[in-house]
């Protein structure tokens, strides 16, 4: 995949704190490439280091259960440089995380950068990101997490990572 064999797509999920959109991102991309037999390595980060060492909010654990999926092992941590060099591809959420990740990213990183929703960049700015459900209630976290599934399926319908 990826132009190197056999070796997993590496994917990082990226949104501010860690504790609700890239974690349930994670959870959703590695739940349907294990449906899909679809090589696939996924972490999350947030830009932020506001919840590092916690666990995911607990009503993202919740949506997620819903559908089946336990992201409740996962723990926050900080985007750092070495991970320009150890993913594929950095994801963020939104243009503001999309912005912190461009910014921190290192001169020479063979990693590709972009937005979740649309990691090619040919979609309108507003559509492109995935709305932090952080000060909703829980049924804000249930639209987040729909609004990611829909978006880990067309990602690994578009073969994007081929």
């Amino acid at each position: 995949m990826n132009g190197s064999g056999n070796r997993p797509v590496r994917i990082l999920l990226v949104c501010l704190g860690n504790i609700c959109r890239s974690p349930m991102a994670e959870g959703i991309l590695r739940h349907l490439a294990n449906m899909e037999n679809f090589p696939l390595e996924a972490d999350s980060a947030g830009t932020a280091d506001y919840h590092t060492g916690e666990a995911p909010d607990r009503r993202a654990v919740d949506a997620c259960a819903d559908s089946g999926i336990d992201i409740s092992p996962l723990r926050a941590r900080q985007l750092v440089h070495a991970d320009f060099y150890c993913f594929d591809w950095i994801l963020a959420m939104d243009r503001n995380n999309l912005r912190h990740v461009q910014g921190m990213a290192p001169l020479e990183h063979a990693c590709r950068v972009g937005l979740f929703l649309d990691p090619g960049g040919r979609h309108p700015v507003e559509e492109r990101s995935v709305p932090d459900p952080y000060y909703g209630r829980a049924d804000a976290f249930h639209q987040c997490f729909q609004t990611l599934y829909s978006g880990a399926r067309i990602l690994l319908g578009q073969h994007l990572f081929s």
